[in-house]
C-alpha cells in the first residue's frame, strides 16, 4: 500500500477519529447540536494537525441526511458524495494556486445561489494566507454580509498573515501539535490493522521525528515499513530517516565528554558517507542531550529515552555531564541548528558546533581556564617576533635605570627623594600612572564588600549569567577584539545587585579589564544583554577561592573600577615613575620563550 493509500485509508471520517483536538471538536459538536453553527471558522495550527480533514468532517456533519448530527454517517449520499470530492456544493480550495482576486469574485458571485445537492453550501479555503490583498477585500464582502445557507472554513499555518478586519469575522480554533502518547498509540492502532509487526521504540521514535504531526507521522510510518519489511524497528526507523543509532550516540557523547575534539572529525566523516543528514543529525543530537536534562533533573520521572536502547549506559553518560553544561550545549546546538538549514555546507557547521560545544568548560573548571588563559597569551606573545624583541630591549633598559636608582639610595615603596621633586615628584608621576582619567591601570576606586556575591553565587541570576557567558564573550569580541582579548581570561562567579563579578587568576588580565576603555566596552555589551544597567565588577581568583571557603569578613573586599571621592590613590616611588616615562602607561605581557 502506497503512503497515499495509508493516509488516505487512515484519514478520519469522523469526529471521534480525530487525534488531539478533542477541545475543538466538542465545541463545534455543541454548535451543530444546538444548530448555532457560524457563517465562518478559522482553522489555524501546524501543518498535519488535521484542520482540512475537520473541515471537511464538519461538512458532512451538517450536511448529513441524517442529521444535522454530530457524527456523520458515512452511509448516506451526501457523506459518501463529501467524502469523495463529487458534491458541488462543498469546494475545496487552494489559496497557494488559486491566490488572486478573480478566483475569490467568482465564489462571491456563486454563494448567492442556493445549493442543489445538500442541505448548505460549505467553502473550505486551504492555506488562506497566500491570498492577495485585493483577494482579502474581496472575501471580506462575502464574510460581512453571508447568506444563510453559506458556510466558510478557512484554514491556515500562519494566521499571523491574514488581516485582522478577516479574523474578526470567523471563530477562530488553534489546533495544537499532537501529543507523543497520542501518536504513538495511534500509530500501534494502524499497524495492527494493517498487519504491520512494529517495535515499541520504533514508533515512539516516529512520533517524536513527526514533530505534532499525525499526517507526517503517517507519512514516516510507510516509508519505514516499505523498508523494514515485515517487522518495523527502532534501528530501521533510524536509517531511514537519517538519524543516529544508540552507538553514534555514544561515541559522539564521548568525544565530547572526554573533550577530545581530534575524535569527532573522523565520527562525522563516518556518518556522512554513511548517508546521514548533518541537519538530522543535529537536529538529534539536541534531542539526546535533552534527555540526558530530563533525567539529570527528573530522575524518578519518565524521561523520553526512546533513541537509547540500554538504559544503563544512558544514565551512566547523564552523570558525566552537569545539568549547566548540559543547558550550555544544548544551547550552542540550537543556534546551529538555526544556521545549518540555511548554510551551503551543513557538514562543516555541524563539525564546527560539535567542536564548540566539545571546548565549552564546567563552572569552575580553573584548569581549562588557565590552560586557555595560558593559550591566549602565548598566541599574543608569538604574534609579532619582532615586537617582542623590541620590547625585550626597552625592559633592559628600564633595569639599567632602576639598579642605577637602587645604588643611588631609592628603595621600591620609599618616597621619591628631593631631586625628584624638581621634575615634578612622584606624586606627579604616581597620579599619571594610577589616574583613570587619564587611561591608566591603577585607578581611583570604590570599594564594595565580597558578602552579597558569595550569598549570591548560587543563586539563579549566577546561573544565568554563567548560561549567557559565551554570548556575552562573543558581543565584546564583536565590539573590540582587545577588550575580549583580556576579558576572556576572567570566570563569572556571582551576580547581585545589578553587578557582575568576574574573577581573574593572572592580575594584568584583571587590571587591563578594569580600564576605563575596556569596561566602558563591557558594561555597554551587558546592558544590551540584560536590558537594563548592569556594572562589572572584578576579583582575583585567590581571594575569591579564599573567601568562598571561609566567608567574607568586612576587611575582605574587591575593587570596582569607579571614581570615588577619597581624592586619588597614594602617591608611588619614583622607580614606577621612571617606567612610565619609558614604556607609556599601557600594560605588556612579554612571555619569555
Amino acid at each position: 500500500m502506497s503512503h497515499i493509500a495509508l493516509y488516505r485509508a487512515w484519514r478520519p471520517q469522523t469526529f471521534r477519529d480525530m487525534v488531539g483536538q478533542q477541545h475543538i471538536i466538542q465545541t463545534l459538536q455543541n454548535a451543530i447540536r444546538e444548530n448555532r453553527v457560524s457563517h465562518a471558522y478559522l482553522f489555524n495550527g501546524p501543518r498535519g494537525t488535521g484542520k482540512t480533514t475537520t473541515a471537511k468532517v464538519m461538512a458532512k456533519a451538517i450536511n448529513c441526511e441524517r442529521g444535522p448530527a454530530t457524527e456523520p454517517c458515512n452511509e448516506c449520499d451526501a457523506c459518501r458524495g463529501i467524502t469523495a470530492g463529487t458534491v458541488m456544493d462543498v469546494v475545496e480550495i487552494d489559496a497557494a494556486s488559486n491566490r488572486g482576486i478573480d478566483e475569490i469574485r467568482d465564489i462571491r458571485d456563486k454563494v448567492r445561489y442556493a445549493p442543489s445537492e445538500v442541505r448548505s453550501k460549505v467553502y473550505i479555503i486551504d492555506e488562506v494566507h497566500m491570498l492577495t490583498s485585493e483577494a482579502f477585500n474581496a472575501l471580506l464582502k462575502t464574510l460581512e454580509e453571508p447568506p444563510a445557507h453559506v458556510i466558510f472554513i478557512l484554514a491556515t499555518t500562519e494566521p499571523h498573515k491574514l488581516p485582522a478586519t478577516i479574523i474578526s469575522r470567523c471563530q477562530r480554533f488553534d489546533f495544537r501539535q499532537v501529543s507523543l502518547p497520542e501518536q504513538t498509540e495511534r500509530l500501534r492502532q494502524i499497524c495492527e490493522e494493517e498487519g504491520i509487526l512494529a517495535d515499541e521504540d520504533a514508533l515512539a521514535y516516529i512520533a517524536r521525528l513527526s514533530d505534532g504531526g499525525m499526517r507526517d507521522a503517517i507519512s514516516l510510518l510507510e516509508q519505514v515499513s516499505a523498508y523494514g519489511g515485515e517487522r518495523i524497528t527502532l534501528n530501521d526507523a533510524v536509517d531511514v530517516t537519517g538519524g543516529l543509532a544508540a552507538e553514534q550516540f555514544e561515541q559522539l557523547a564521548e568525544a565530547i565528554r572526554d573533550r577530545n575534539a581530534g575524535a569527532i572529525l573522523p565520527l562525522v566523516e563516518g556518518l556522512m558517507q554513511a548517508g546521514k543528514s548533518a541537519d538530522k543529525c543535529l537536529e538529534n543530537l539536541v534531542y539526546y542531550f535533552r534527555d540526558l536534562l530530563v533525567l539529570k533533573l527528573a530522575p524518578k520521572g519518565k524521561a523520553a529515552t526512546e533513541r537509547i536502547v540500554d538504559q544503563d549506559k544512558y544514565a551512566r553518560m547523564a552523570e558525566a555531564f552537569s545539568a549547566e553544561l548540559l543547558f550550555r550545549m544544548i544551547d550552542v546546538l540550537n543556534q546551529y541548528q538555526l544556521e545549518i538549514r540555511q548554510a551551503a555546507l551543513p557538514q562543516t557547521i555541524f563539525e564546527v558546533a560539535l567542536m564548540k560545544i566539545c571546548t565549552l568548560r564546567e563552572a569552575g573548571d580553573q584548569g581549562s581556564a588557565s590552560a586557555y588563559a595560558a593559550a591566549t597569551d602565548t598566541s599574543e606573545a608569538a604574534a609579532s617576533g619582532s615586537e617582542v624583541q623590541r620590547l625585550q630591549q626597552r625592559i633592559d633598559t628600564l633595569e639599567r635605570k632602576i639598579e642605577q636608582l637602587l645604588q643611588s639610595g631609592v628603595k621600591p615603596g620609599s618616597p621619591a627623594p628631593e631631586q625628584g621633586a624638581s621634575r615634578g615628584g612622584g606624586n606627579r608621576g604616581g597620579n599619571n600612572f594610577g589616574r583613570g582619567g587619564s587611561g591608566g591601570i591603577g585607578s581611583s576606586i570604590a570599594r564594595v564588600k565580597l558578602d552579597p556575591f558569595l550569598a549570591a553565587a548560587d543563586s539563579p541570576a549566577s546561573g544565568q549569567v554563567r548560561m549567557k557567558w559565551a554570548d556575552i564573550l562573543q558581543r565584546v569580541k564583536s565590539n573590540n577584539i582587545s577588550t575580549h582579548a583580556w576579558f576572556v581570561n576572567g570566570e563569572p562567579v556571582a551576580a547581585a545587585d545589578n553587578t557582575i563579578l568576574v574573577a581573574f587568576k593572572n592580575s594584568i588580565h584583571r587590571e587591563t579589564t578594569e580600564k576605563p576603555a575596556n569596561r566602558d566596552v563591557i558594561e555597554r555589551v551587558l546592558n544590551e544583554v540584560y536590558n537594563r544597567p548592569v556594572r562589572l565588577a572584578t576579583v582575583m581568583l585567590k581571594e575569591w577561592q579564599t573567601a568562598a571557603e571561609n566567608g567574607a569578613s568586612p576587611a575582605e573586599e574587591l575593587t570596582l573600577l569607579h571614581e570615588d571621592e577619597r581624592g586619588g590613590p597614594p602617591p608611588e616611588p619614583e622607580w614606577v615613575e621612571e617606567a612610565v616615562k619609558l614604556f607609556g602607561e599601557d600594560l605588556v605581557v612579554v612571555e619569555d620563550k
